[in-house]
């Protein structure tokens, strides 16, 4: 009875789940269908383009959650914004909005009584109000220089109450919103990184080749007149599996690696007289210590090889680069 029971509940959740996820695409369908014919987005990104100080974004409850990401999104991708809760703003926080700043206020009711006492003051102070309600007539999307409508047919609760879909449209909106700023302020990879250092795109779009490279005694390298012997105790000592040769004036001429020692052995019995000049690998592959060490990892990966030299504008040696220094420093 109770295993029957519990196949019933799951067949229900699932059902609900699924419901859920229909309900919340349709209002997004339908918030996309609504701007085909609503130029209010475009006024939204036009004011936000010209404020001089940051997007404050406000509200509370579910809205206030809403509100917080997409301050935070918008800050992450060119457009310095912040949250400000509106109860804490009827309290001394409001001191943090300027007439520079412009104003995203998000109520699905449009008539919530925390943000409609700051508002007016809001207004007075010449800050430009943009409203994101799901009732156009509202005291609110009235007051707004301009209305985003959020609206949506009916939440995914079933008892239509919990803010879902609703909250899902205003989110989407936000995006759609931080999207087109973007775009406009012609917001790249470079500018993401630099809002991002932690992440892993950060890593590879800021970390350079001398940030990672072995420099200085670390570089193993022999003359191109050396044995072959000493080209192999350069490469225990070292440790990267592999050795420059380099002319007298110190640019690199070729790169032994453990692998070339490896097939070296099947054709060479006696070591005692190689030189190491005609066994290695001429023209190594190099790169410079102010590229990307991303751009190392496309060469090591394209040419299927562990190691690489680093040189200055002259073609000399100054550093070398293994895979597993790319792996430390996570640009891989």
């Amino acid at each position: 009875m109770l295993k029957a029971f519990d196949e019933n509940l799951i067949r229900r959740s699932m059902l609900l789940a699924r419901e859920t996820l229909v309900i919340e695409a349709d209002a997004i369908r339908a918030l996309h269908e609504r701007l085909a014919t609503d130029d209010s987005v475009g006024h939204a990104v036009g004011l936000l383009l010209g404020c001089t100080g940051r997007v404050v974004v406000s509200g509370i409850g579910k809205s206030g959650h809403i509100a917080r990401k997409i301050a935070a999104t918008l800050s992450s991708t060119g457009t310095p914004a912040m949250f400000v809760h509106p109860a804490e703003a009827a309290h001394g926080d409001l001191g943090m909005v300027t007439a520079q700043d412009a104003f995203i206020a998000i109520s699905n009711s449009g008539e919530t009584a925390e943000l409609m006492s700051i508002l007016p003051i809001v207004k007075r102070m010449g800050a430009p109000l943009i409203a994101m309600t799901g009732k156009p007539g509202s005291s609110l999307a009235l007051l707004a220089d301009v209305h985003l409508d959020v609206s949506v047919a009916k939440e995914a609760c079933p008892l239509n109450l919990a803010p879902t879909a609703s909250t899902t449209v205003t989110l989407a909106l936000g995006d759609a919103l931080a999207v087109a700023l973007l775009d406009a302020r012609g917001f790249k990879e470079e500018d993401f990184a630099r809002s991002h250092p932690g992440g892993a795109l950060g890593r590879r779009l800021l970390t350079h080749v001398f940030d990672v490279m072995r420099s200085g005694e670390a570089v193993p390298r022999v003359g191109a007149d050396a044995s072959l012997a000493a080209a192999l105790l350069e490469i225990t000592q070292k440790g990267m599996g592999m050795t420059a040769i380099v002319d007298a004036q110190g640019r690199p001429v070729g790169v032994f690696t453990d692998g070339d020692l490896r097939r070296l052995i099947e054709r060479v019995q006696d070591f005692t007289k190689v030189v190491i000049r005609d066994v290695m690998h001429a023209n190594p592959r190099r790169i410079h210590p102010h590229q990307l060490a991303v751009d190392a990892v496309a060469v090591m990966e394209q040419c299927r090889i562990n190691q690489m030299l680093v040189v200055d504008a002259d073609d000399r040696l100054v550093g070398a680069l293994h895979i597993h220094d790319l792996t430390r420093a996570k640009v891989i």
